[in-house]
């Protein structure tokens, strides 16, 4: 693969609230062994909002069984704002568990024989958490802040399954935990309830929570700040999941394992016009503008791509040269996923669907780049 001269090596990873580093389950039973995690590297960092999506048997439950210290990963390490999870002894886990995590199970796991308030209060009880006496209205609280204040001496069987869910996450967030963790929390609601739950989260995310929502409905990342995919025990790379949408997910494992990431400073040059270019790139942070040279003026940036665009495929797809120079942003660095030429044409083959996809946004992104030169020229900028 060629790589342009002003290459860098990416910068390390900014630390998050939650890391998981070389993460391995592996389960031994008669039949053999099976690995549900294979080398998991993630950080999260505090506020954000992330939906885990993957089939069943992908290692989403597993994944989210390591966050929240319910088992043990067979190899690596799981720091949750600095804390090593698996360094404590079990006894000390579960109680740091119930003050620092809120969970939402997918079948609520609400208490039959206690009312929505009571079933509230419960992780208050287990952790010690506030006076006695107030318990009560901290849980009442909770409940009014998800439209529940009206139902509070209920018991579960007398409410609606989106109030049972609602009901639940108030439990969640009864000590206040930074984190939230969510399995399939509207797996089992209609539409209208799932979509309040998701209107909590957000709302929930904006002051500062950090939430993980197990998710089988892709719609659902159309509404959080980050999507975490997982196929076969290992994540997906985030940037070809969100650029490449029509692979299946061996190919975005295969292509993840191809590409070559790249880093350049603010207003660093990428392409540079008519010169060949032999890779397709995938933002994966910051932008980049797309510059026409001009004779007797300044540069003119006819168009900026962000996170998760594409760039260098019409060059592969019509001939090689630079159509244009492309630079970094000057409002911040740029990390790019660099495809060479060889697997590009590879990735053509294996996806039909992609390369007839590739190939109108290249006839779209030509007929612009026409456009703005007859716009130019109009203007007399050319000389």
């Amino acid at each position: 693969m060629k790589i342009p001269a002003n290459e860098q090596a990416l910068p390390g990873t900014q630390s998050g609230i939650i890391q998981m580093q070389g993460v391995v389950k592996t389960f031994t039973s008669s039949a053999g062994e099976f690995t549900a995690l294979r080398g998991i590297d993630l950080n999260l960092q505090e506020g954000e909002f992330a939906a885990v999506i993957g089939k069943s048997g992908s290692g989403k439950s597993t994944l989210l069984n390591m966050l929240t210290g319910i088992d043990h990963p067979t190899s690596g390490q799981v720091l949750v704002d600095g804390v090593d999870l698996y360094a404590m002894s079990e006894s000390k886990r579960s109680l740091w568990r119930g003050r620092n995590l809120g969970i939402v199970f997918q079948f609520f796991q609400l208490l039959p024989m206690l009312n929505l308030l009571e079933n509230v209060m419960l992780p208050m009880d287990y952790v010690g958490m506030y006076d006695i006496d107030q318990r009560p209205k901290k849980a009442m609280e909770l409940l009014t802040l998800v439209g529940l204040e009206e139902q509070a001496q209920m018991l579960p069987r007398a409410v609606s399954r989106g109030q049972q869910q609602s009901a639940a996450i108030a439990r969640a967030l009864a000590n206040d935990a930074p984190i939230l963790v969510a399995d399939e929390p509207t797996g089992n609601l209609d539409s209208l309830s799932a979509s309040k739950i998701i209107d909590l989260f957000e709302k929930l995310s904006g002051q500062g929570k950090t939430i993980i929502m197990v998710t089988h409905d892709p719609s659902m990342t159309q509404r959080t700040s980050r999507t975490v995919f997982i196929s076969d025990g290992e994540l997906v790379n985030e940037t070809i999941a969100q650029a490449l949408p029509l692979l299946n997910h061996s190919v975005m494992q295969e292509l993840g394992h191809r590409v070559k990431t790249l880093h350049f400073q603010p207003g660093a040059t990428i392409l540079e016009h008519k010169k060949r270019v032999d890779n397709v790139y995938l933002i994966q942070k910051g932008k980049v503008d797309i510059v026409l040279k001009q004779r007797r003026s300044d540069d003119v940036v006819i168009s900026t791509l962000q996170r998760n665009d594409i760039f260098g495929e019409i060059e592969l797809l019509q001939g090689g040269k630079s159509i244009a120079s492309v630079r970094a942003s000057i409002e911040g660095a740029v990390d790019l996923l660099a495809l060479s030429r060889e697997d590009f044409n590879w990735l053509m083959k294996e996806s039909p669907l992609t390369e007839k996809a590739m190939t109108e946004m290249v006839q779209e992104r030509l007929e612009e780049r026409k456009g703005a030169d007859r716009r130019k020229k109009r203007r007399g900028l050319f000389g």
